[in-house]
């Protein structure tokens, strides 16, 4: 009788007046008033994307590429990226993803109601999957409220809207399936995500994931899946790392800048957490440090367990970096610690990686033996930039130039040696590469790896 006198309710009142359902008998009924008030605020972007013509090996190489010359082939191609954004606030702020608008140079943002504005892109981050755009010239635009996603719990019902496959605006409903899930939904890299079988598709990335009230929980930005459509496991930004990046963006900041660990750790599992102290496998067990690290300067030691970052576990390296960049740069978090099977906790500094020693990067000259090749004295933020080992020193290569590759260069390797000397820095990088060295024997470290280069000038 209840359920019969509430739907008699909500057929009498207009569309325009009704509101988010809010019980049980209302969310039998139907989604409508909730999708009313969401998807205005959910927009489509197409976007055109320059990208450099690829290049056959013959092309590439400074002898042959006069014969195998293609000037077709050369020129940059234009590609059409197509995906969703959310609106964040009635000024025109829009979140998408990164691979939808990232390296555009022409967007276009069609509203709900199919207004359409010319954007920019104001901050991104390629590792976050992230971009905040600005509509010019809006005003005065519908916007979705942000949730705070630590409180998202598994099992809530959910909606995902975006653009598949281009066919136009679209509503899927589903629920969260799961929470903090790191490195599976990007490739192995950093990420943290919220999981839900709410269905998504091509041309949802940067769509809406919002919850029952109306409010964003994430943003829609990638699926599991074999056959290339949804399999029911799809991931989402968390709404608070939404929030950071907006932060930033409002700052005036080009790039997002997240706070530095300096340590290195692996997840504690099962076999390791008895010995560790800790009665379940949990936490990150810190084999590395580096001596500019703000956890070495709160008191932090190799052998120690985090096990919380303010208050919240964590269990692998990304899911520390997540709520060190909620927390974000210029503050501090309460980082709990396990040692020797005692809890302690400690307060960390969020700053971002020293950039100290300077760097001194350097272009190799056309007398050099390797004319072109871009190198710089590493440095804390060196290693945070180009991913490199924690305890690595010396000199590394930014960009191995037109040669360098002939030889076996590539970027990101670190040189130790040449002709057995060591490389300290940039300076004695330039006087070993002279045009005065007829042949050079080179020790590079290329990950865990460490190889001897041998060449002639």
């Amino acid at each position: 009788m209840r359920l019969f006198l509430t739907i008699l309710m909500l057929l009498a009142t207009p569309l325009a007046a009704q509101q988010v359902p809010s019980s049980a008998a209302q969310m039998q009924l139907s989604f409508v008033p909730l999708v009313k008030e969401a998807t205005p605020a959910v927009v489509n972007i197409y976007a055109k994307i320059m990208t450099e013509a690829r290049r056959t090996p013959l092309q590439s190489d400074p002898f042959f590429e006069r014969f195998f010359r293609d000037p077709f082939s050369e020129r940059p191609r234009v590609q059409n990226s197509l995906g969703s954004g959310v609106i964040l606030s009635d000024d025109g702020i829009v979140v998408s993803n990164y691979h939808v608008v990232g390296t555009a140079t022409d967007i276009r943002v069609v509203l709900n109601d199919r207004r359409e504005y010319s954007a920019h892109v104001l901050l991104g981050d390629a590792e976050s999957d992230l971009a905040i755009l600005k509509l010019e010239g809006a005003q005065d635009l519908p916007f979705l409220e942000l949730r705070d996603s630590d409180a998202v719990e598994v099992g809530e019902l959910t909606l995902a809207i975006g653009n598949p496959f281009g066919v136009g605006q679209t509503v899927s409903s589903g629920i969260v399936s799961g929470l903090a899930r790191s490195g599976a939904a990007n490739n192995g890299g950093l990420g943290y995500f919220i999981q839900t079988d709410a269905p998504i598709n091509p041309g949802n990335s940067g769509g809406a994931l919002i919850d029952m009230s109306g409010r964003l929980i994430g943003v829609n930005t990638s699926i599991l899946t074999r056959s290339g459509g949804s399999n029911g496991i799809g991931f989402a930004i968390p709404a608070n790392l939404v929030a950071a990046f907006v932060e930033q963006a409002r700052a005036g900041e080009a790039v997002f800048h997240r706070p530095w660990a300096g340590l290195s750790g692996q997840p504690v599992d099962f076999d390791m957490a008895g010995p560790l102290g800790l009665d379940r496998p949990g936490g990150i067990i810190v084999s590395g440090l580096h001596a500019a690290s703000p956890f070495h300067a709160a008191g932090l030691k190799v052998g120690d367990v985090i096990v919380t970052v303010d208050a919240q576990p964590v269990n692998t390296p990304a899911e520390m970096i997540y709520r060190m960049s909620v927390a974000g740069l210029g503050h501090t978090a309460r980082v709990g610690v396990m040692r020797d099977g005692t809890l302690q906790e400690m307060t960390v500094a969020l700053i971002a990686a020293p950039d100290r020693p300077d760097r001194a990067e350097v272009t190799l000259g056309g007398r050099s033996l390797l004319p072109g090749l871009r190198a710089a004295r590493i440095n804390p933020a060196v290693i945070a930039e180009m991913n490199l080992p924690l305890e690595s020193t010396g000199v590394v290569v930014v960009d191995a130039g037109r040669f360098g590759p002939r030889v076996g260069l590539r970027e990101g390797d670190v040189i130790h040696a040449i002709n057995g000397v060591t490389v300290e820095d940039t300076k004695a990088l330039l006087a070993l590469l002279s045009g005065q060295v007829r042949r050079i024997q080179m020790v590079i470290q290329r990950g865990d790896q460490r190889m001897a280069l041998r060449f002639r000038g």
